[in-house]
């Protein structure tokens, strides 16, 4: 775990009107402190600082802070606070979105934990089960894992959650990009009929992770928090230098990594409008495109789908795009800045609306990396540079989504539909095995993937009809507070 390092910064926090006071080192009990040396922090960070009041108060909890800001210690140490090393049983779940992350958390939590007793297991897909079981076994008291994955075991009834106390949701947006909200909803069946408390961080609170936590969660408290500055963040700003010559293969590689629910993709000129639009109907996106030449009736379609939530992704000029307005929109994407600045602002306004939050989402090359930095300069907008994610990167998510999505549909075959399968086992071992044949499987998983995955991700249903409205996050009353972090 990294060294961690608190720096002066102006703050912006939403956070309850019954708020509990920050901690700072000296407040905590001194198992705590020597957790913090054998993770070589030296303060506390300030999503920690803010967080570990609400959960050492048993207070359900959203919170909204980027990777890397120090959350998962904000949850390891409550969470170790309250675990019964004498008990062998599951007492905390955490929910994660990738192997790495539930590597990542349970190393972090070992370390924390150091010789009291605790023990932790990382359960993910991929792998086999033995050591998975084993420490079932043994009686883990922190499990962390994959949600498909904790479903299979809570489905042989290998894991049981009976003596839950915590549950743990740990970047709830991506999770829910990645297709785990099926896999999600099943492991609710199996949590006790005690009060577990739950707690849900999340770099962007778009509505799908709001009615996520209105399923989960009771009642939760909401902080806004931001990587090392604390403040609210509705609408998160950020760009992808990419080469002049392959913006379209970056968009791609983009989408595929982000996986936006839904999207305005702008560009400059209806020329470059039909040729994005041609590009992701190629890569099999749900894509269409307005623009000032299209026919009425045509536009009038594209509306019609749009206004139904039923096209995934709009491709516009700003002329084209005057006028529309898309609930619940997740990504603004700017294929190109605009000449006006000014216009930039009305772009990224389009997502980010009724408390929710989204991403704004530029492409820029060099030159146009100049524009954008003064347009962010001139709004006084904190732009933030994302690197371009490679081939590798992207095939590497697509992996683990396309696993999720297998794992999901394997799970719902009823013994008839298994046994019938089993037919093409010897095949497709065979297959595996030549690598003249592996283009074959590759093929049908590149059909079942453009089938299942591009039309967008699972979105969690509110149970409740006024649970549908897109409101401030969840929670308790809440004021924004402004004040500057104090070195701990």
């Amino acid at each position: 775990m990294d060294t961690q390092n608190n720096q002066e910064t102006t703050q912006e926090l939403i956070e309850p009107d019954n708020a509990l006071p920050p901690y700072s080192v000296d407040d905590l009990p001194e198992s705590w402190r020597e957790a913090m040396a054998r993770a070589g922090w030296q303060q506390l960070m300030p999503v920690q600082a803010r967080a570990m009041p609400y959960m050492q108060a048993r207070r359900d909890l959203m919170v909204q802070s980027r990777t890397g800001s120090g959350k998962t210690g904000a949850f390891i140490l409550p969470i170790l606070d309250r675990i019964n090393t004498s008990e062998n049983a599951c007492q905390a779940l955490v929910l994660v979105p990738t192997r790495e992350l539930a590597q990542q958390v349970a190393q972090d939590a070992q370390t924390l934990a150091g010789e009291a007793g605790v023990r932790v297991v990382a359960v993910y897909g991929g792998v086999g089960y033995r050591a998975q079981l084993d420490a079932f076994r043994q009686g883990a008291h922190l499990v962390v894992g994959t949600p498909g994955r904790v479903l299979d075991h809570l489905l042989k009834r290998t894991l049981t959650l009976d003596k839950l106390k915590i549950l743990v949701f740990d970047e709830a947006d991506r999770l829910l990009s990645m297709g785990f909200y099926p896999d999600m909803l099943e492991v609710r069946r199996y949590l006790p009929d005690h009060r577990v408390n739950g707690y849900m961080f999340s770099a962007t609170l778009p509505p799908r992770v709001l009615r996520l936590a209105r399923q989960f969660l009771r009642e939760p408290d909401f902080l806004g928090l931001s990587s090392d500055n604390v403040h609210v963040v509705e609408t998160e700003h950020v760009y992808y230098l990419v080469p002049g010559m392959d913006k379209d293969r970056s968009l791609v590689r983009i989408i595929e990594i982000e996986n936006p629910d839904s999207a305005i993709i702008f560009c400059n000129t209806k020329s470059k409008v039909h040729y994005v639009t041609v590009v992701l109907q190629r890569f099999g996106y749900d894509a269409d495109e307005i623009s000032a030449d299209l026919a009425q009736r045509d536009r009038d379609k594209v509306l019609d789908r749009v206004r139904q939530g039923k096209l995934r992704f709009l491709v516009a000029t700003d002329v084209a795009a005057r006028g529309i307005d898309i609930p619940e929109l997740s990504h603004v994407i700017q294929y190109e800045p605009p000449e006006d600045p000014e216009i930039y602002v009305h772009r990224a306004g389009r997502t980010g609306r009724a408390g929710a939050s989204g991403e704004a989402i530029a492409l820029v090359d060099i030159l146009e990396q100049l524009k954008l930095k003064r347009i962010a300069q001139r709004y006084h907008i904190d732009l933030q540079e994302r690197p371009l994610p490679s081939d590798e990167d992207v095939a590497n998510v697509v992996a683990e989504r396309m696993t999720v999505l297998l794992e999901t549909q394997l799970r719902a075959h009823d013994q008839l539909q298994r046994k019938r399968m089993e037919r093409f086992i010897p095949l497709a071992q065979e297959l595996s095995q030549s690598e003249e044949e592996l283009p074959l499987i590759a093929m049908l998983l590149d059909e079942h993937y453009q089938k299942m995955l591009h039309a967008p991700p699972p979105r969690p249903e509110a149970e409740k009809t006024e649970e549908r409205q897109s409101e401030a996050p969840a929670g308790r009353g809440k004021r924004r507070r402004r004040g500057r972090s104090r070195r701990r």
